[in-house]
This record gives C-alpha cells, structure tokens and sequence, in this order.
C-alpha cells in the first residue's frame, strides 16, 4: 500500500475545497453585486449582499423545482431571482403583492384587497424623473396570479419591475437577501471613502 504524496493530498483539499463552495453556493448563500440604484435607499450601487438560498427551500438548478419546500417569500422581503424576460439575468427587488391579492396603484400608494398598504420603503426621488409617470404612480387593479409575486423596486421611479414586465413566477425565487458584507463607491473621489465602511455588516430588511 502506498502513501499519498504531499501533492495528491494537497490537490485532495483543493478538489474537496472547490466542490464544498460550489455546494454552499448552489444550495445555501450565494453573493450577489448591486450593480444599479434601483433599490435604494436600501441598497446602493456597488453593494456586495449575500443571499439565504435556503429559505424558501433547495431550487433545484434549472429546473425550478424545490427540495424541502415549506414557505412562500412574504410581503416585505427582499428577493433575488431570475429575471422573467431574460434568464441569463439576475433581478433584486422587494415583495408586495403575494398570489391571489388584488394590487393597485394610485398616486404612488399601494392598496392590497383594497386596503391601503403601510409602504415604509418606498423612496420617491422628484429629482429623478421617472421614465413612465404614469404607470408608476397609477396601476391596476391586477390580480396576482397562484405561484406568482408582484415585486416592486424601493426606489419607485427607477426601477423595472413587476409594472412594466408583469408578476414573477415564484420558482424563479433564488433566495432571500440578508446581509451587506462590502459596499464600494466607485464616484467617490478618494481612494480613502471609496469603500463605504458604515454599510459593511448591515442586514436587510
């Protein structure tokens, strides 16, 4: 019987290493890059989150299915999925409209079954037009259909989301996002405050 060289055993830990993080990645947290301002102020272009994979059950890589499936993503989290129109795409937004609500918009204030929904993150920037007025201040009434969400961006006159490309499916959910653990800020003038430490550690909410 022979014993293992340094190097097979070293090649060991990295083949062991690699599978292990592409296991935590696919089934457990996955980090994600905010590349746009579409959810601010809760997020910021160039935050680096991680995303709970496991809290909505194990997504079955393409195929959609889950494994131990026990909830639905509830009104109010943030979720990061597979982007509808274009599946080489990954989307962050925040849930709203849950399967079987009636959502409606009117004048930018949501209503869920014809009840006034208390918003508290919705960001309305006037100095940032929006690109359709129209149909992000006044919307529906549409329900939302069984295995579907309505989501919306926190920054409500930037965002692309279920307004303009309609409801999400609920098997393109990859995860729950929780945590910012980098920020960096590429307009930032010095190399000194580019790294935005205050937001490093921040969970999401």
């Amino acid at each position: 019987m022979f014993a293992k060289s340094e190097a097979m055993k070293n090649i060991e830990a990295v083949i062991i290493a690699i599978i292990l993080a592409l296991f935590i990645r696919t089934f457990i947290v996955q980090s994600f890059f905010i590349p746009s301002g579409s959810m601010m102020p809760t997020l910021l272009p160039g935050d680096y989150i991680l995303v709970n994979k496991f809290s909505y059950g194990v997504r079955v890589p393409f195929e959609g299915t889950r494994l131990f499936y026990h909830k639905v993503p509830k009104r109010g989290d943030v979720i990061v999925f597979i982007y509808p129109k274009d599946t080489s795409e990954d989307y962050i937004k925040r849930v709203i409209g849950l399967p079987g609500e009636i959502v409606q918009i009117t004048n930018g204030k949501i209503f869920i079954n014809n009840k006034l929904l208390p918003d508290p993150w919705g960001y309305f920037n006037k100095s940032e037009p929006a690109g359709f007025i129209e149909t992000v201040e006044n919307y529906g009434p549409v329900v939302v259909p069984k295995d579907r969400l309505f989501v919306m961006g926190d920054n409500r006159n930037n965002s692309a989301d279920s307004r303009f490309w309609g409801t999400l499916p609920i098997k393109n959910v990859l995860g729950k996002a929780f945590l910012i653990y980098f920020s960096w800020d590429s307009n930032a003038h010095s190399l000194s405050h580019k790294v935005r430490w205050a937001r490093i550690g921040k969970w999401i909410h």
